[in-house]
């Protein structure tokens, strides 16, 4: 049987004979059913692809292995004090840069497939580093840090635009679940390689850290295959070109027209302070104070990644829920709890310092609560909007990353106390600043939403 595509005119004249009764047969029901399937396929494909990333993320984790890889090379805090700042910057001012680029691009997953692509590069490129000059050389830093910047560049585009795909694909009341069962599985896959294999490549006097790379350029790999399997129509949207001081001047615009948004944009830049001390609860755990080796790095890992997914088994239903105010609320609240926890640890657990490993737990809050915010946004923003206020978001939480390498220095000087309360205060002043965000939930509402 042949369909075509009826014209305005006919659909009129068949709402009208619907009207009277004298409907023609409902043959066009089997569309919903089509966009139902694709949502289910999109849905299960973004899972697997967040979960091959979570494979290969856990094996370069900015709170544990990236600052050992700096140690290794005689790094100093300061210089420790550089990912987080690489890591933000890069996943802020290049999504601001692309926002228009995402917005009309027609099919996004070939952005998506592009920005992994290049993910999976950056990693592969450290392995052959490492393998062609083994040992400690004094460009090595330089050349790391200038390659883990093009990597976060990169992210940082793959985040909105996976975002945006998000977004576009799946339902508002869908998207807590994606979450839960992209960190569920992502961290039971993660944790299942780290005992696996991480054992081999890290030891108490080193690393084997082309394995690491290379392995983690793989994972990347995959998640750039996952994204051809997409099924996504092509967008019309249009935006005229603009220079990059009217990008910055337009997110400008998006926080002043936008009340609610603003204030969602102070929060996530309280929130994103707490990332500045990533390199630091590394440190202070493997540093005279609680004394702990390059051993127990795995242990971190593994408890940041069982914090997430415990933590997303409770944040994803209750988002779909009740909403991403409140699962916000509860995860700021309790990421509060994690520098005042490292510096007790560290000051009455010298009788039992693996208790320092808890620290790590409440850390793995963090993703948990970026794609909360990011959720948020989602819900908040115009549709054609969307990669607008989300890169405005990711300039907002970037915002106090370029004190990080000071946050390094006044450790070095002050010591970690003074630092990690400060942060704290931060963290607890965003979270009161929650309670005066609007829910974009309805009773009854059905969210709006661009099927494939």
């Amino acid at each position: 049987m042949q369909l075509r595509i009826k014209e305005p005119s006919e659909t009129i004249l068949d709402d009208a004979r619907a009207a009277v009764g004298d409907a023609p047969p409902a043959l066009p029901a089997e569309i919903p059913a089509a966009a139902e399937r694709s949502e289910t396929r999109n849905f299960l494909v973004l899972a697997a692809y967040q979960v091959a990333m979570r494979a290969g993320w856990i094996f370069k984790t900015e709170s544990v292995v990236m600052p050992f890889v700096l140690d290794s090379l005689g790094g100093a805090a300061w210089l420790r004090g550089m990912l987080p700042l690489i890591n933000r910057l890069g996943q802020s001012v290049p999504p601001l840069l692309a926002a228009r680029r995402v917005t009309v691009w027609p099919q996004k997953k070939w952005l998506l497939l592009g920005s992994s692509s290049l993910m999976a590069a950056s990693f592969l490129a450290l392995a052959a580093i490492w393998a062609v000059a083994p040992g400690t050389h004094w460009w090595m830093a330089g050349a790391f840090l200038a390659i883990y910047a093009v990597f976060f560049v990169c992210t940082g585009i793959n985040q909105l635009v996976l975002n945006t795909l998000q977004g576009k694909l799946i339902e508002a009341t869908h998207r807590g679940r994606l979450m839960l069962v992209a960190n569920l599985v992502g961290a039971a896959v993660a944790i299942g390689l780290v005992l696996c294999l991480l054992p081999r490549w890290l030891r108490a006097d080193g690393a084997d850290f082309v394995w690491i790379f290379l392995f983690t350029g793989i994972c990347f790999s995959l998640t750039a295959a996952s994204s051809l399997l997409l099924v996504e129509s092509s967008d019309s949207h249009q935006q005229a070109p603009l220079r990059v001081r009217q990008m910055f001047a337009a997110a400008g615009r998006t926080l002043r027209n936008d009340p609610n948004f603003l204030r969602l944009a102070v929060v996530a830049a309280a929130f994103s302070s707490t990332m500045m001390l990533f390199p630091q609860y590394q440190a202070l755990g493997l540093g005279p104070r609680v004394g702990l080796d390059a051993t127990h790095l795995i242990w971190w890992i593994i408890l940041q990644n069982v914090g997430t997914g415990l933590f997303s088994l409770i944040a994803g239903p209750l988002a779909d829920a009740r909403g991403n105010r409140l699962v916000l609320q509860v995860l700021l609240l309790a990421l509060c709890l994690a520098p005042p926890a490292a510096l007790l640890i560290a000051h009455f657990g010298t009788a039992a310092p693996e208790s320092y490993s808890c620290v790590f737990l409440l850390i793995g809050l963090t993703p948990v609560t970026v794609r909360v915010l990011n959720n948020y946004t989602l819900e908040v923003a115009p549709p054609a909007d969307q990669p607008r206020y989300l890169s405005t978001l990711s300039v907002c939480m970037a915002a106090p990353i370029p004190l990080s390498p000071l946050v390094g220095w006044l450790i070095d000087l002050a010591g970690f106390e003074p630092v990690f309360l400060a942060i704290t205060g931060l963290l607890l002043a965003g979270w009161l600043l929650t309670f005066t965000l609007r829910e974009p939930r309805h009773p009854g509402a059905r969210p709006a939403h661009v099927r494939p």
